[in-house]
Parts: structure tokens; sequence; C-alpha cells
């Protein structure tokens, strides 16, 4: 049985991280407008966008051919500092705001994830928190940072695998869901589905 991984997501650091550990998904975006979607809290928001774009997606999807199976996986992420949830920010005043307030303090990521079975529809939707603690930033430091453009595209105006990796002093939790796809919680999300993470090697 052949098993194929479908990655509703245009994230290029969640492709990196799928393809680092053994994977070749193919791509599908789901254009799904995260700015329309609200809810309760950080955990309930990221759980039901992840789970919007990887139903649309999913009904898109042609029933596999026999002797293959597909799965869909799709993720979104934000990150609560305060109380407040912070998603990619609009601009570079935004980025420079959000970095100050950061500094020198901690913050939680929160990722939902969503799979789906194409041949059955069966789901399974998990969320995963990763606490993130950020070394005390310059001024200066900030806005060469922002000059790049890298925190205008992420969730928390940070990496963890790129330029901001130095401005990050420590995690409490997994990594790869700072990137914004967690490893091992995608490995038990496909053990649910009755499929052997393995088997999704190329």
């Amino acid at each position: 049985m052949t098993v194929r991984l479908v990655l509703a997501s245009a994230s290029l650091a969640r492709l990196e991280t799928l393809r680092r550990a053994g994977l070749d998904p193919e791509v599908v975006v789901s254009g799904v407008d995260e700015s329309r979607v609200a809810a309760d809290g950080a955990a309930e928001l990221v759980l039901h966008l992840a789970e919007l774009k990887g139903q649309t997606v999913l009904n898109q999807r042609p029933a596999p051919v026999p002797g293959h199976r597909e799965l869909v996986v799709a993720c979104d992420s934000v990150l609560e500092l305060d109380g407040q949830l912070h998603g990619k920010p609009g601009s570079e005043n935004e980025a420079i705001a959000r970095l100050t307030a950061m500094s020198g303090r901690s913050g939680v990521l929160h990722t939902g994830h969503f799979m789906a079975d194409v041949t059955t529809g069966a789901k399974v939707v998990r969320g995963a928190a990763t606490t993130v603690y950020f070394a005390d930033l310059t001024s200066e430091e900030i806005r060469t940072y922002v000059a790049t453009g890298e925190p205008l595209n992420v969730a928390g105006a940070f990496t963890l695998d790129g330029i901001g990796g130095a401005f990050v002093r420590g995690i409490q939790g997994d990594p790869h869901n700072v990137v914004g796809i967690s490893l091992p919680l995608l490995r038990l999300m496909t053990a649910e589905l009755g499929v052997a993470w393995t088997a999704l090697w190329r």
C-alpha cells in the first residue's frame, strides 16, 4: 500500500520540516481567509483554522486509485503573549512593536493540526503548545531583523529555524511545533488513522 501525504499549507518552513524528516508531500494551498475566523482562545483558534484549511483541501481531492492511500494534513499557528494572540504582523511597524514587547520575555506558540484520510474521510484534530523564551533584544537588532522581511511572513514575527533563531534563548516543548508542524504529534495522528509513520517516508 502506497501512502501519500498532501500538505495543505503555503508554509515553506512546514514543507522543509517534513522533507528533512524523510517525507515528500504534495503541496496544495487551501486559500482560506484566516482573518474572518474568530475563537475564544489561542488553542481553539488554531484548531479551528487547521481544520478549515484541511477540510477545504480534502473536499477537492479525488479518491486515490486502488492500492494507494492519501492523507491530508493542515496546520495553523499563533503566538500567545499577555493573553493577546499574534499571527503574522501586518506591517513593519507592527513587527517592531511586537518584537519589542517579546524581548526578554516568554510566549506560547500554539499550533493546530488536522489530518484526514481522503478515502475514508476519517479525521484527527490535535493541538500542541510550546513555550518560547526570547532573548533581550536591542532596538537596533529589532529594526535590522524586521528589515530582512522574515518576521512579516511568520506567526509571532519570529523564527526558530531562520534568521531569528539567535533571538530565541530557549524553549519548553517540541521545537518542531515552533516551526509550525509537530512531527511527534503527526506520528501519533497517523497511527490513529491506521497508518505507520514510516510508511510516509519517501
